[in-house]
């Protein structure tokens, strides 16, 4: 063992008040953020991940908002933590157990109970389960912390107006950054025009704070062996429950199966056929300004889109 797993091995021990002493360590792919890897010791394995996190510079945080860079990556591990503590008490959706996390050997760490995924399960129960865990809700729109969405900070403060909360703490806040990143033009001239006339897309429609995962494209869920339904990496808050059901569809979808069990439990409204791509661009927009490449132009394509619903 390497210093880092000896003192994730102890770390490990102290949380599950049992020795764990690792006899093999794997690596595991799939994620584009944290280097990941198991540790196993014959009997039990963790998942663990994480991030270089050299020592966090004076002004941790800016207006709410942890900053990105050197304050991040343990902070993040601990908003991940927190959201799989909400989604687990919801008792609805498996999620991984939080083990512990905190920094060792100049990294971030976040240790989970190891689950063994398959791409394939029951995607009816998912559909019902996820239903069960939008009907968990909150007083007011956000979440008792701010976390991220994939590397970018995602503002979460309480507000009561759901509109209102869409405008400044999802859109608003993207073409902020976009317009920093450069993207410019017609895209903010055109977002601005979309953000004045959100209340539009609402009307005879008012959505209750639900538990959302925050991050459901389909990476972010599998199957166990026995069909058990499991979601992770979440970016958890209050708010409509469309929005989790949006991103589902967004990179390539969920089985059919799940989106008529979903309905079958909660029916969804009609606006949701064009609600989904308001809620979408706001993800587009956040890899525009994570990736660049084609999404700046695919989020303005969006955003005419949504104008054109009301001319």
């Amino acid at each position: 063992m390497n210093m880092l797993e000896q003192k994730l091995a102890a770390a490990i021990g102290r949380a599950t008040g049992e020795a764990f002493v690792p006899q093999t360590t794997r690596a595991m792919h799939g994620g584009d953020i944290s280097e990941a890897f198991t540790l196993n010791d014959g009997t039990r394995t963790f998942f663990v991940k994480t991030q270089p996190a050299p020592r966090p510079p004076a002004g941790r945080v800016s207006g709410g908002v942890p900053l990105a860079g050197a304050a991040a990556p343990l902070a993040m591990f601990e908003a991940e933590a927190a959201g799989l503590a909400e989604l687990a008490a919801a008792h609805a959706v498996r999620v991984p157990q939080v083990i512990c996390q905190g920094i060792a050997e100049g990294s971030a760490y976040l240790v989970l109970e190891y689950l063994p995924l398959d791409g394939r399960g029951d995607a009816a129960l998912l559909g019902r389960q996820l239903a069960q865990q939008h009907r968990v809700s909150a007083t007011q729109f956000g979440g008792p912390h701010d976390n991220w969405i994939g590397t970018t900070p995602q503002p979460n403060a309480w507000m009561d107006d759901w509109v209102e909360f869409w405008r400044a703490r999802r859109l608003g806040f993207q073409l902020e950054r976009a317009a920093r990143n450069g993207y410019g033009g017609a895209l903010q001239r055109d977002g601005e025009t979309l953000m004045a006339r959100l209340g539009d897309f609402f009307m005879g429609y008012r959505p209750q704070p639900a538990l959302l995962h925050g991050d459901l494209w389909g990476g972010n869920h599998g199957f166990l062996a026995d069909g058990t339904p499991v979601i992770f990496d979440p970016a958890t808050y209050y708010g409509d429950r469309e929005c989790d059901l949006a991103m589902s569809e967004l990179f390539g979808g969920f089985a059919p199966a799940f989106y008529a069990a979903y309905r079958e439990a909660w029916p969804l409204d009609a606006g949701y056929a064009t609600r989904r791509t308001l809620y979408n661009l706001y993800h587009i927009l956040n890899h525009a300004n994570l990736f660049g490449g084609s999404y700046a132009a695919q989020a303005h394509r969006m955003i005419l889109q949504l104008l054109a619903e009301f001319r």
